[in-house]
């Protein structure tokens, strides 16, 4: 007979599985969440198997609902400035100044 599978909330399980769990996932598992989609519900979980059981375990996962704000210090500040110039940055040349130039 094969295993069992199950899904378990990450607070039910047993410190035997607990500490499986640690194992696998030792740097967290942010990478390795899965969003699953029932009938009745949606939540995400990770996998873990144990030598009796398939486990999906159910996890909270914080979602960035307004991706619009962002820590300015882990991405830099973004420019704001109104003035004149290129969008391009140092030295590019307009789009419609290259194209007159390449008519003449």
């Amino acid at each position: 007979m094969g295993k069992v599978n199950k899904v378990i909330s990450y607070q039910n399980l047993s410190p035997a599985e607990l500490e499986l769990f640690n194992q696998k996932y030792p740097n967290g598992y942010n990478d390795y969440v899965i969003k699953v989609t029932t009938p009745k519900s949606e939540f995400w979980g990770v996998t873990l198997d144990t030598p009796d059981a398939s486990y999906l375990v159910k996890v909270t996962v914080k979602i960035d609902t307004n991706p619009e704000e962002f820590d300015e210090k882990d991405y830099g500040e973004e420019s704001t400035s109104s003035e004149g110039g290129d969008s391009f940055g140092d030295g590019a040349e307009d789009f419609d100044t290259i194209a007159d130039e390449a008519e003449e």
